[in-house]
């Protein structure tokens, strides 16, 4: 079962054995005045580069990351094992596990059934789920569930979740039994009055996809976000293709009381949910950015209003309808961090002034890509 955390989050959109392979690409065409904007330290053999390398040397970074600016590769690397027991590595390829950057889908395909008219960000649970308790059908709005401001915590707290999970082996099953364990939930503030990081919150979302669009929420996505996006690498893989594809990395992390990272394949459900849990590479990450950017998943206008600051965190740091916000700089910055105790540690961020995207995925437990996402951020607010 994955554990994410509130500290994830607002780290914005944050990725370890022996370093086993490094591999790197830059496009040949990339030069002129694109690439007398980079800064050195963001190219191969720079500071991110080496810190990178550092880290894995360290067993303390295994995974991919990438570096992005106007379409042109600046770095990439990918490092360590997706597979310790057969031996394979991580690579371009390796699908990871994305923890809570999985919300930005779900997001995404909330926003998409807004623009076609099929729900409202005020809509009450009520509008379109039932068997919940009056306080939560009747007070708690989309824009609450969007925004983490619902006073719905984390469904994985619930009594007896871990143990009827385990037993679960379909998509229904997962998704229908957790918002079964929600309907239980009591709120800890009134909803709008406070701030409370929100797994339960996303998987409501995820429901109320499924329910305003008469399929899925796991179809919907697959066709509105991962077709949409081009992301042929990408949804939301069973454990059983997990288990089977070498393609996808392994969770690797150290449980309590253990000195070494085991393999905790077997901890997770059978599919993970909309606030957690679905499977990318880099390079579909990337291509996830520019569909947003460029109006192929949402219209501008939406997905302004998904990535707009709505309510503050600390500092300069906001939700938004789905990403988190910050001003770095001088500039913003957008996206997501996400993490698991169980071997994940991934990062997101978009810098639209200055056309970057940075993505770092682990199957490490965190801080894993914490500490690469940190720098590259470093080195772009300071240009």
């Amino acid at each position: 079962m994955t554990t994410s955390s509130r500290r994830s989050a607002l780290r914005l959109f944050g990725a370890v054995g022996a370093v086993a392979m490094a591999t790197t690409s830059t496009s040949p065409a990339f030069g002129g005045e694109t690439a007398r904007q980079v800064p050195e330290d963001l190219r191969p053999g720079g500071a991110l580069d080496r810190l990178a390398a550092e880290l894995a040397a360290k067993d303390q970074f295994s995974g991919s990351m990438a570096v992005i600016r106007r379409g042109w590769t600046v770095l990439r690397r990918s490092y360590g094992m997706a597979n310790r027991q057969t031996g394979v590595r991580n690579g371009p390829r390796t699908s990871f596990g994305l923890a809570s950057v999985t919300k930005l889908f779900t997001a995404v395909a909330i926003h998409h059934l807004a623009q076609r008219g099929r729900l409202r960000y005020g809509d009450r649970i009520g509008a379109h789920l039932d068997g919940f308790p009056a306080p939560i059908t009747e007070m708690v709005t989309i824009h609450h569930l969007l925004t983490h401001t619902s006073g719905l915590g984390d469904f994985r707290l619930l009594p007896g979740f871990r143990e009827a999970s385990r037993h679960w082996s379909s998509h229904a099953e997962v998704l229908d039994g957790t918002v079964g364990f929600i309907r239980r939930s009591e709120l800890a503030f009134a909803p709008g009055t406070g701030n409370l990081y929100s797994n339960s919150g996303y998987c409501l979302l995820g429901a109320i996809v499924a329910a305003a669009s008469g399929r899925s929420y796991y179809d919907y996505v697959a066709e509105s976000v991962f077709d949409a996006a081009g992301m042929r690498d990408s949804g939301f893989f069973t454990k059983p293709r997990w288990r089977s594809d070498s393609r996808i990395a392994r969770p690797y992390a150290r449980l309590p009381g253990v000195s070494e990272r085991t393999d905790n394949l077997d901890e997770h459900l059978y599919v993970g949910l909309p606030a957690g849990d679905a499977f990318a590479t880099c390079a579909d990450l990337e291509r996830f950015v520019h569909a947003l950017m460029s109006g192929k998943l949402l219209t501008p206008p939406y997905a302004a209003l998904m990535l707009g600051a709505k309510v503050p965190l600390s500092g300069a740091a906001f939700v938004g309808y789905g990403a988190v916000s910050a001003l770095e700089g001088g500039q913003w910055v957008h996206g997501h961090g996400g993490g698991s105790t169980l071997g994940a540690s991934t990062s997101l961020e978009v810098f639209p002034d200055g056309g970057w995207t940075v993505v770092v995925l682990c199957n490490y437990e965190p801080p894993g890509a914490e500490p690469v996402a940190r720098l590259a951020r470093q080195i772009i607010v300071a240009q």
